[in-house]
């Protein structure tokens, strides 16, 4: 199936948005329009690891975000929650995404989140839904099936924290994973140069609180049913 080159807009009033941000993640609230292009700006990164997200501006999805004051903030540290209080994953595929993750990746994240509300974080979390820290891990294909130096197609992390209304994003981790695949299919206009479409797999973990570990080690918090939880 070929897609438009533009994202269809769709108008909702400030007081709508507002209602749909409150009652949890974002969904089907009116995107940016961008053209389909190839994501190759100095953000991107084919190293698998941490990957502090390349700005400390404030990421929005929209203007109208922006204007709203949606978009979460980005840290550098910890390196992951020490309570956690949300794990979900998602996929998201790119059928034009032969030299490029990013757009796999965003669909892989909104694809965790936007099913969900998470209306707890506001008494639960210290300091409400601005102080929960976001960690994201994404399973991204390698560059070509002979890669064995974990060197991955690169991802526009500034995008991909884009995606978040509110929260602090933690470094994103990028690992070896997910999967490409012929499609059958070269649509020369918009970009392609093979059949090669790309899978990207997303774990969005969400919590609060530092690592007891001094060195901020990667801990968290976890329970076992035989102690009754």
């Amino acid at each position: 199936m070929m897609l438009s080159p533009r994202t269809r807009q769709l108008p909702l009033s400030r007081q709508c948005i507002r209602c749909l941000v409150s009652a949890g993640w974002e969904r089907n609230l009116k995107v940016e329009s961008r053209p389909v292009r190839r994501f190759l700006s100095s953000s991107t990164t084919p190293k698998s690891g941490l990957v502090p997200v390349p700005s400390k501006d404030r990421p929005s999805w929209s203007e109208e975000w922006k204007a709203l004051g949606l978009g979460a903030s980005l840290v550098d540290s910890p390196k992951f929650p020490h309570n956690l209080l949300f794990v979900q994953v998602g996929f998201g595929v790119d059928q034009h995404g032969a030299d490029d993750a990013t757009k796999a990746a965003v669909r892989a994240v909104r694809n965790a989140i936007e099913f969900n509300s998470i209306p707890g974080v506001i008494e639960h979390v210290p300091g409400g839904r601005t102080e929960m820290l976001i960690h994201v891990k994404l399973g991204i294909p390698p560059i070509s099936s002979s890669s064995d130096n974990n060197e991955c197609l690169p991802v526009d992390t500034l995008h991909v924290a884009k995606v978040f209304p509110y929260g602090k994003i933690l470094p994103i981790q990028i690992v070896p994973g997910g999967l490409d695949f012929g499609t059958g299919r070269v649509v020369e206009e918009l970009g392609d140069t093979n059949d090669k479409a790309v899978c990207v797999v997303a774990c969005v973990s969400i919590g609060y609180g530092e690592p007891d570990d001094e060195n901020g080690a990667t801990l968290h918090k976890t329970y076992n049913t035989k102690d009754g939880y």
